[in-house]
This record gives C-alpha cells, sequence and structure tokens, in this order.
C-alpha cells in the first residue's frame, strides 16, 4: 500500500498534464473563420453545402481521420493547384495569405472539425 500511495499522484498529474495539452491543441474556431473570410475561402465553400467548390464538410469527410489528412488540407490551402470546380471548370485554388503555420494548422483543424 506505501508503494500505492506514491505512484497514484504521480498518475493523476500525468492524466492532468494529458487534458492540458489537449486543451492547449484545441481549435480556435473564431481564428479559422476569420482567416477564412478574410482569404474569400466563403466566395466558393460553405461549411454545409457545395457552392462553387466542395463544402468544407466534403472536404474534412475525405480527409478527416487519415494520418496525412492536416498536412494535405495544408497543401490545398498553400500550393495554388488546379482544382475542379462544381460546374466541372478548372482553375487555380486560391493561396491562403498567411505564413503563420499555427493559423495554417488551425485553419485546416477547423476544416477537418466540419
Amino acid at each position: 500500500m506505501k508503494h500505492l500511495s506514491k505512484i497514484l499522484p504521480l498518475g493523476i498529474a500525468m492524466l492532468a498534464l494529458g487534458c492540458a495539452s489537449t486543451a492547449y491543441a484545441a481549435v480556435d474556431a473564431d481564428a479559422a473563420q476569420a482567416l477564412a473570410k478574410k482569404n474569400d475561402c466563403f466566395k466558393c465553400h460553405a461549411v454545409e453545402k457545395t457552392k462553387k467548390g466542395p463544402s468544407l464538410q466534403k472536404i474534412a469527410a475525405k480527409y478527416k481521420g487519415k494520418a496525412d489528412g492536416e498536412e494535405k488540407v495544408i497543401h490545398n490551402i498553400t500550393s495554388g493547384n488546379k482544382v475542379k470546380l462544381s460546374d466541372g471548370t478548372e482553375e487555380e485554388h486560391k493561396i491562403i495569405d498567411t505564413k503563420d503555420a499555427k493559423e495554417l494548422k488551425n485553419l485546416a483543424a477547423w476544416i477537418l472539425a466540419q
């Protein structure tokens, strides 16, 4: 029993630290939406319905749960690759105007959370 009294507080502390790190990794939805609005993402995308581009829910469904999902979303919003639009035409995807990796990761995480 003496050993348990020493191990139990350590286990509780480790659990608390794990929960705290999860809180720091949470998506800042307001910041993500502000960045998306600033870059006119909502001109072509909506959360639930297809506009000129796919809905954010469709994008999330495509990449959610994949190990490289966040990386692929970031690539798509920063590379300017050609994308096929709902009317069948193609154009270069607009590049998000930020060099801040944290902002890009937050936006990608918000998209994947839809």
